[in-house]
């Protein structure tokens, strides 16, 4: 009888371990390769370093077990799971500007925010004509997809995808938010009073005429993208110009309170930055002797993908030269063709390992991956965010801001001997650098968890804000006064 009960005993433990066991088993089934989602990638602006954010977001999916379509000008190739179509004959990419054009652009609002409407319209345009794209909006092309992701620039016309295929949608936004575009997709506007506008000079307007100026360019810019997109709506109808378009589930922003100062945000607005960053490579043996043999250190020279470094003006690049000339530092100079009068301590090259090296430009992408390296920057913002990117960077003090049309060879070399002198830029950069790693999650998970909670509460219209069902009269009680 003992015997019995023993071996009953044994058996009921053995069928408790098996349940147990096929229950893990059926849990982690969920959201695995055999139930992945087919997810449309749509990458509509055809700028590098847009597309290094939107690139690391999808293959956060990828590695998940999902399957992606992309639509994208820079091709790096097929893969398990990720297949690509090139657009890169409709969206010329965006490569080493002349610098002139960029300033000109760049320093007038108006002319910015209309070049912003023509771009997003232009490219939208011609991807929607693409001939896979169109079959697969006409329904010609009948796999279903779960889910769109996209950026949005200064237009939603990216969000037609979405709207035609009746399935939630997410923008990845590759700098901060845009502040023109905030209210249209998020259903709320930023106080100006508080938060720097995208393309102003400040992150944090700090007095009276700081926060007049940026009051003016929030009012203005998003007034002028309203005309441009109407003006383009009238001369130039489109089938996104009359449907009521799909609002982002969620919006990924390459952002960190790091650089992105405390304020209100909504709940589907999901801070990613420094996505893009992936663990340092072993540097190519040139650059490493030339590294090795530096007993005074190295600093880094660039104005990252966008920006010809060579189209600056003379003046300007003699300046940097015989500055640099003066520094016991070595220099690696990313600068296109050859340069003149090029000193002992000075290696050009096309193109540099930025990540495995370091950087310090303007761009949020060079940002992070100065601050997560914890290195000082000496910055020359140029266009668009770069301004109060740097700016974010000199208000955590490890970072130095610099006028690039008005700089002379005396001001760069003070500048630089102040940053490799004073170790307070240095101090200051390494705790920047520690409280940008401290987060609960990795960027590539955040990315995950939140893409799947779409995909798991049918497009999540609980995150949306009731904001985005006001008109603006009424989200700004103007009915109730």
């Amino acid at each position: 009888m003992f015997f019995q009960n023993s071996n009953r005993k044994t058996i009921m433990s053995k069928f408790a371990v098996l349940l147990i066991t096929f229950c893990t088993y059926i849990a982690s089934l969920h959201w695995t390769p055999t139930n992945a989602a087919n997810i449309l990638a749509v990458e509509t602006v055809p700028g590098k370093s847009h597309w290094n954010v939107m690139r690391s977001v999808l293959r956060a999916l990828t590695d998940r077990g999902h399957t992606v379509t992309v639509f994208t000008p820079f091709v790096d190739g097929d893969r398990d799971g990720y297949t690509e179509v090139d657009v890169s004959n409709l969206t010329k990419p965006v490569l080493e500007m002349d610098l002139k054009i960029l300033i000109d652009v760049g320093s007038n609002t108006r002319q910015m925010m209309e070049a912003l409407v023509n771009v997003t319209r232009t490219d939208c345009n011609s991807i929607y004509e693409h001939s896979q794209m169109s079959a697969i909006l006409n329904g010609e092309i009948t796999r279903r997809f779960d889910l769109v992701v996209t950026e949005a620039l200064s237009s939603e016309c990216v969000a037609y995808v979405a709207t035609v295929l009746r399935v939630p949608m997410i923008y990845v936004v590759p700098s901060p938010i845009f502040t023109f575009l905030e209210r249209p997709i998020t259903g709320h506007d930023p106080n100006p009073a508080v938060t720097g506008h995208m393309l102003s000079d400040r992150v944090v307007p700090k007095t009276f005429v700081e926060r007049f100026a940026n009051i003016v360019l929030t009012v203005y810019s998003s007034t002028t993208r309203w005309y441009n997109l109407l003006k383009y709506q009238w001369s130039d109808p489109r089938p996104y110009d009359a449907v009521d378009l799909e609002k982002p589930s969620v919006i990924f922003t390459n952002t960190h309170f790091i650089t992105e100062p405390a304020r209100p945000l909504t709940q589907n607005i999901v801070q990613i930055g420094g996505i893009h960053l992936t663990p340092p490579k072993p540097i190519p043996k040139d650059i490493l002797e030339f590294i090795e043999d530096a007993p005074h250190g190295v600093i880094y020279f660039t104005f990252g993908s966008v920006v010809s470094m060579s189209s600056l003006p003379e003046n300007i690049l003699s300046a940097f030269r015989e500055a640099l000339a003066q520094v016991p530092q070595k220099v690696l100079w990313k600068y296109e063709g050859d340069m003149k009068e090029k000193t002992k301590n000075v290696m050009t090259r096309k193109w540099f390992p930025q990540r495995d090296i370091l950087c310090a430009h303007g761009g949020i992408s060079g940002v992070y991956e100065a601050v997560d390296a914890g290195v000082p920057v000496l910055g020359f913002p140029v266009f668009y965010d770069q301004p109060r990117n740097i700016d974010s960077l000199v208000n955590a003090g490890m970072a130095i801001c610099m006028d690039l049309l008005s700089v002379t060879k005396e001001t760069f070399l003070n500048s630089v001997l102040e940053i490799v002198n004073n170790d307070r830029y240095q101090k200051n950069a390494k705790i920047v650098a520690e409280r940008f790693k401290d987060r609960p999650m990795s960027q590539a998970e955040s990315v995950v968890y939140w893409t799947e909670y779409v995909l798991r509460h049918n497009g999540a219209p609980h995150l949306k804000s009731q904001a985005l069902n006001l008109t603006w009269y009424q989200y700004f009680l103007i009915d109730l006064l």
